[in-house]
């Protein structure tokens, strides 16, 4: 327990909006058929719910979803379940999963990503008839190995002190 504890500035809306809309640019970089690229959108559409779920919700998820099933031109509402699932649940665990230090809350969140992958692959077995296969589900593990770094960029404009004094202790 010899890590610093930040007390954290409000986050902002604006800024919210812009890394929703980062990540979402993100998932448009043609990866192709590469196996284990991560969900950027999923990642920090759990971040905020998590961390703000009062500006981040199952709304702003299903807007989100919404906006994926365009872009990757599945099945429409496929996504928007998944994140509005995924952001469901996200917030329900928000309390509990922010006591612990971002690797751990790594080890929470991944059951959710799994869950959002499951999801979207029944649903695929459902309209297809086919299963995508095992390795569908290693973006959901490649995800929440991410989880520490996405902590660390989307807290770090909230770490900074309005007024910088080196002889204040926090």
């Amino acid at each position: 327990m010899n890590r610093p504890h930040y007390i954290l500035l409000p986050a902002s809306s604006a800024f919210i909006f812009i890394s929703l809309l980062l990540t979402f640019l993100l998932n448009f970089l043609p990866w192709g058929t590469m196996i284990g690229v991560p969900d950027f959108v999923a990642l920090t559409l759990v971040f905020w719910s998590i961390h703000q779920p009062r500006k981040v919700g199952i709304g702003v998820a299903f807007a989100m979803g919404l906006l994926m099933d365009v872009h990757t031109a599945s099945l429409l509402g496929e996504n928007a379940l998944a994140y509005t699932l995924l952001s469901y649940f996200a917030i329900t665990i928000h309390r509990r999963v922010l006591w612990f230090t971002p690797m751990t809350q790594a080890l929470h969140v991944f059951p959710l990503f799994l869950l959002t992958e499951i999801i979207r692959a029944v649903i695929q077995l459902c309209v297809n008839g086919k299963f995508p296969g095992w390795l569908f589900f290693v973006e959901s593990a490649v995800t929440a190995a991410l989880w520490p770094l996405a902590t660390w960029i989307l807290l770090a404009p909230q770490r900074r002190t309005v007024n910088r004094d080196d002889t204040r202790p926090i």
